[in-house]
């Protein structure tokens, strides 16, 4: 089913029990430095683009030393797409005012706030969709509660990870099931209504079959793993290394210096 092949859950959890030096790193240690990733990508002026590209080491190594398939990133990213193109779509149109040239063409603010916007969705989501594949969703909730998040919404969070298909299933059959008794016709606007409304309450109804049946099993709210993992050494040595680089390329514009340097070296 399409709806089940966007979100493959199944095929994200096999990522995530892969064997790598990613995989072998402290889940707490990936999450803290993933989002200080994040906020330190998300601080940057609105126009800056050119000093984020040292940022893009991060994600890609995540994804080369854990043997993450980049086709599979890929068809994640182009899902979310839509959503940063909406909001920075109307950028080109609210700043018209020229920042800078490309030759004879002059490049007024708005496009590059939205270039800058567009890179820092890359950047972000990647680096977040690849710490979960490195990681695994139930470890990573484990490390999420022991770095002192909520456990209620740690529970949550894994909660809609993992019947977030579910619901999709069943909105794909609930889809097929009204087109074959349209004869063809296309769907009305109030039929989709109707469909989001029963599906409201038979997702309601499988959340109390649910949570009847995980209290039947022994379910007390607490996350656990097959193989809790300790921080050790190269745990460290990987958060030192990554705050030292984020810190750097944010005080520092590393890619102007690179440059720079790279053309002082050619002529």
């Amino acid at each position: 089913m399409k709806a089940i092949a966007h979100f493959a859950i199944g095929e994200m959890d096999e990522l995530g029990r892969m064997d790598s030096p990613v995989h072998r790193l402290d889940a707490r240690a990936k999450a803290v430095v993933t989002f200080v990733f994040i906020g330190v990508v998300m601080s940057f002026p609105r126009h800056a683009i050119a000093p984020l590209t040292p940022f893009l080491l991060y994600p890609v190594a995540l994804v080369s030393l854990g043997r993450i398939p980049v086709r599979f990133l890929a068809r994640k990213l182009l899902l979310a797409a839509p959503f940063a193109l909406a909001v920075g779509l109307f950028n080109p149109l609210l700043d018209r005012q020229p920042v800078m040239a490309i030759g004879p063409l002059a490049i007024s603010g708005g496009w590059v706030s939205f270039g800058s916007l567009l890179f820092r969705f890359l950047l972000t989501v990647g680096a977040a969709l690849a710490l979960v594949a490195c990681t695994g969703m139930n470890r990573l909730g484990a490390a999420l509660e022991r770095l002192g998040v909520p456990r209620v919404f740690v529970v949550q969070l894994l909660f809609l990870y993992r019947y977030l298909f579910v619901v999709s299933d069943q909105a794909v059959k609930m889809k097929r099931s009204a087109e074959l008794r349209s004869s063809g016709r296309p769907l009305r606007l109030r039929v989709y209504g109707a469909m989001v409304g029963h599906l409201l309450l038979r997702s309601m109804d499988r959340a109390g079959r649910v949570y009847r049946a995980m209290v039947a099993r022994g379910f007390d709210g607490e996350v656990r793993v097959l193989r809790p993992s300790a921080f050790r050494w190269p745990d460290a040595v990987f958060v030192a290394g990554c705050l030292l680089l984020f810190v750097s390329a944010r005080v520092w514009n590393l890619a102007e210096g690179f440059g720079r340097l790279l053309t002082g070296r050619v002529l």
